[in-house]
């Protein structure tokens, strides 16, 4: 017989790469979680790790096991998410992904307002770029994803929450650097620099590049906004940013200049996203409300996409 401890252990082996980091992270004995392995391997009649070897590697017959495994574990803790919000919506744990260009512009405002409507939530935040986000909804280790929704997120649910416009940030003495307004065409021929591959506000940005005849500079990519915004300041080259990132960032460097877009200006949706499956939606909707920004179009009341 299988039982769901003896899932959870070969969900962390996998994750941790060895039998005593799984038994450290699962707060068991290591004799006592290879006991519970094996009897698994007996019972299925297969062997699920190639032993003696750091990290443990996973046969072929253990990553069909784990396939399973970890969608047995994912509908388990569903089932325990509807049994918390029959009684009390919004309460217990609830796993949030977010993307790096969203997380520190958003949650600061958006965190204090959650913890005093639902203080019997337990939030724990997940950064990450989407598509790891969206692999880790699928495996049923996040609940919820707080990203753009261009971006290719596979079949789940989604919730758009608010539009977040593009800004051209170029240094001062720019020639463009005292427009009002900038039309994507003005940035033909402009060198810009972008994040590095991964990040969705890569693609979003590339393509309004490719539209405007800009090209990209192939020898610098950025791991984050905090590097970009400087390398701008400085005279590197141009970039767009997120209307959500430069109202924390633009007073970081006085040799930025930050102007919009005329219409119909680039942009992004800012929303969550989860799996189809999961027994929270009207929940997850309400909680939406609370990370409205006003740097861009609130649009909470729409329908959740199914």
């Amino acid at each position: 017989m299988t039982t769901i401890r003896q899932l959870e252990y070969i969900a962390a082996i996998e994750d941790h790469g060895t039998f005593q980091a799984a038994a450290d992270a699962c707060h068991v004995t290591q004799p006592g979680l290879s006991t519970q392995v094996r009897q698994l391997e007996d019972f299925l009649e297969v062997q699920l790790f190639e032993r003696g070897r750091k990290p443990m590697l996973v046969t072929a017959a253990g990553r069909e096991v784990l396939g399973h495994a970890r969608q047995v574990l994912s509908a388990v803790e569903a089932l325990h998410e509807a049994a918390r919000g029959v009684n009390q919506p919004l309460a217990g744990r609830l796993r949030l992904g977010v993307i790096p260009t969203v997380a520190p512009f958003l949650l600061p405002a958006a965190l204090p307002a959650v913890r005093r409507a639902f203080p019997a939530l337990r939030l724990e935040l997940h950064e990450a770029q989407t598509d790891q986000l969206v692999k880790s909804l699928e495996r049923g280790d996040l609940d919820l994803l707080l990203l753009a929704l261009e971006a290719p997120l596979g079949d789940v649910a989604t919730l758009p929450l608010f539009e977040d416009a593009f800004l051209l940030a170029v240094p001062r003495g720019h020639r463009l650097a005292e427009r009002k307004r900038v039309r994507e065409s003005d940035l033909a021929g402009e060198a810009v620099l972008l994040l590095e591959d991964g990040h969705c506000l890569r693609s979003q940005a590339l393509s309004v590049c490719s539209r405007a005849g800009a090209s990209e500079m192939g020898d610098f990519r950025a791991s984050s906004l905090s590097t970009l915004i400087p390398m701008v300041a400085g005279g590197a080259g141009v970039t767009l940013l997120p209307a959500l990132a430069t109202r924390v960032s633009a007073g970081l460097d006085r040799d930025l200049c930050l102007v919009p877009f005329a219409k119909p200006q680039p942009k992004r949706m800012i929303g969550f996203a989860w799996r189809k499956t999961s027994p929270r939606m009207r929940e997850l909707s309400e909680l939406g409300q609370l990370f409205l920004t006003p740097s861009g179009t609130p649009a909470a009341r729409r329908k959740a996409k199914r």
